[in-house]
């Protein structure tokens, strides 16, 4: 990279967190008009300069900072009312499946709630995968926690749920052969 490529990215990027302050307060009054809502608005800014500072380098000089910046806002605003309405649509479409929405997580119940497929797969697990499956999985152990209840290293528990998933899943999928009840 040249030298001179360098002082225009450098002066592009002084310009982009220079200008970016002046900017700000009419940045805020699209982001309310977007949101109607102060805190809503307050995040969407903030996560727009984020970005903008964070992708300065895109920005070409000479062009309206403004208008870019504006761009990004409303980038930012669109992805986040994509991502609502996904959720939206993921709870309504999954609301009344039994088997994902789990019941209490008290240690002394962690199966509540599962259902007796899962639970029989759970149970049909080598011992030692079935184990850290249970610790970190159901009854929500960080990886030292499970690791000091078991008497093994951090990374044997995490080697040990990786595979017990991975069988767990291979047991749960649609082609998995149907054990005789």
């Amino acid at each position: 990279m040249s030298a001179s490529t360098v002082l225009v990215q450098a002066s592009q990027s002084s310009e982009v967190r220079a200008r970016l302050t002046e900017l700000l307060p009419q940045l805020r009054l699209r982001a309310l008009k977007l949101c109607r809502d102060r805190d809503a608005a307050d995040d969407l800014l903030q996560e727009t300069a984020l970005r903008a500072l964070s992708f300065e380098a895109s920005y070409k000089s000479d062009t309206n900072l403004k208008a870019w910046l504006y761009q990004v806002l409303f980038s930012v605003f669109i992805t986040r009312c994509r991502r609502r309405r996904r959720a939206g649509r993921f709870v309504a479409e999954h609301a009344q499946d039994p088997n994902l929405w789990c019941g209490s997580r008290e240690a002394q119940r962690p199966n509540e709630g599962l259902s007796p497929p899962v639970e029989r797969a759970i149970q049909a697990l080598p011992q030692h995968f079935g184990q850290v499956v249970v610790l970190v999985d159901l009854n929500d152990l960080s990886y030292s926690e499970a690791a000091e209840t078991l008497g093994v290293p951090i990374g044997t528990v995490m080697s040990r749920l990786h595979r017990g998933r991975r069988l767990l899943a291979g047991k749960l999928s649609p082609e998995a052969p149907k054990q005789a009840a």
